[in-house]
């Protein structure tokens, strides 16, 4: 059974940081570009950040740039979101998704095949 785990949510204060992990079973990460999305309540789903198979290739959402950074380990058939300076708008369910697209990724959650359940992240103080 493929599936997609994500972990590392939680509360956070405005300035803080988390780091959410996307962890693959019953299918090996590395031949898929894994993208991270969210979802607010009342809001579309948007993606935030995408990673290429190999881990060349990376896109952010603009409002994420200089506070995120997308990474994977193969190896631990892995992949982070290391989020920093987190706002209150950042609050929101975070899914981390795999597709097998050539040499890059999109931020766009049409292509992505399987899906992780979601994990919470409310920034608040």
């Amino acid at each position: 059974q493929l599936q997609l785990v994500e972990s590392g949510g939680g509360l956070v204060q405005p300035g803080g940081s988390l780091r959410l992990s996307c962890v693959a079973s019953g299918f090996t990460l590395d031949s898929y570009s894994i993208g991270w999305f969210r979802q607010a309540p009342g809001k579309e789903r948007e993606g935030v950040s995408c990673i290429s198979q190999s881990g060349r290739v990376t896109t952010y959402l603009d409002s994420v740039k200089g506070r995120v950074t997308i990474s994977r380990d193969n190896a631990k058939n892995t992949v982070y979101l290391q989020m920093n300076s987190q706002k209150p708008e950042d609050t929101a369910v975070y899914y981390c998704a795999a597709a097998q697209i050539r040499n890059g990724c999109t931020l766009l959650w049409g292509p992505y095949d399987y899906w992780g359940q979601g994990t919470q992240v409310t920034v608040s103080s």
